[in-house]
């Protein structure tokens, strides 16, 4: 968006610079003989507008893009940011495959059609996924902020932190955030029976869906554990896909799982509903934290329903 505000900008300074020549006769005195309409620059503040129908849309565009980047760049700055989020680019019409990653897999994963288990969304361009896991802290400045600055996000939730205030993830869903499930109480999966496990996933199903109106489609294990029956419960009730990460960001600082210790493209970013009680900060400091270093290397953050 700022390189077409900007191409726009430089054509209609083009076309300002043929309309000034085109009325001054050629002459920087007017027409031969000192008759006609002279160039007059405009004064210091003033903005100089053009004057035919295709060059008036251009410049009105050209200042639209500029306000818009404006309010957006007031909009960061308010809340402690240097500069505005990245502009995401649109989702693609035809959804990446995915696939279980490798070393991911439980026994026959593909063959039994259990969900992929995932922790990147193959794509090139520079975008990265945010998802938040359990419930935790329940900060109304977090949902202004993530509203204001226009942040997509993906919640996992967690009940028997969520049953404190089903009221706050309901106004986090009528801001479109996705709601998720992470179980009803964040036990260890791998460690319960099949029926357990399946008491643990579908049960935050049905959770959801008696308190936000839809059965989530998403599911991600407690501490990114899981096995065999876990997957099966999941696609019991409902679980098409099950998204791990890449990363995660703290109010204070970043882990990664790759080598290289670096965000990838399609890449998804953990973080956790944590305040000053449980971490080094509020999660408007982690917000900060997670902005600051993504869009300094110049990606955008992406909603990961689009890609999925």
């Amino acid at each position: 968006m700022v390189r077409a505000g900007i191409t726009a900008l430089a054509v209609a300074t083009l076309a300002s610079g043929c309309a000034e020549s085109t009325t001054g006769g050629g002459t920087a005195g007017g027409t031969a003989g000192g008759a006609g309409p002279k160039n007059v620059r405009p004064a210091p503040g003033q903005e100089l507008r053009l004057n035919a129908p295709p060059a008036r849309a251009l410049d009105a565009y050209a200042q639209k893009l500029r306000r818009s980047y404006a309010a957006r760049a007031a909009t960061a700055e308010r809340w402690g940011l240097t500069a505005p989020p990245l502009t995401a680019p649109p989702p693609p019409t035809r959804k990446p495959h995915l696939t279980t990653r490798k070393g991911f897999e439980v026994d026959d994963h593909e063959e039994r059609g259990l969900p992929p288990v995932f922790t990147t969304i193959p794509t090139r361009d520079k975008i990265v996924f945010l998802t938040i896991d359990d419930g935790a802290e329940k900060d109304p400045a977090f949902l202004r902020m993530m509203s204001e600055l226009k942040i997509p996000y993906t919640a996992f939730l967690s009940d028997y932190l969520v049953k404190e205030d089903y009221g706050y993830f309901r106004k986090m869903r009528d801001l479109g955030v996705v709601l998720n499930n992470h179980t009803l109480r964040h036990r260890y999966l791998p460690a319960l029976s099949y029926e357990r496990q399946k008491t643990e996933i579908c049960g935050m199903q049905d959770v959801i869906k008696k308190r936000y109106g839809t059965r989530p489609t998403l599911f991600r294990p407690p501490y990114g554990n899981y096995n065999e029956d876990s997957l099966r419960a999941a696609k019991s009730c409902g679980v098409k896909h099950v998204p791990l990460w890449n990363e995660e960001v703290f109010a204070d600082h970043w882990d990664y799982r790759e080598w290289d210790r670096d965000i990838h493209p399609g890449d998804i970013v953990l973080s956790h509903f944590r305040g000053n009680d449980d971490g080094k900060g509020t999660m408007p400091d982690m917000v900060r934290r997670f902005m600051k270093l993504v869009t300094a290397k110049g990606y955008a953050v992406a909603r990961l329903e689009d890609y999925l």
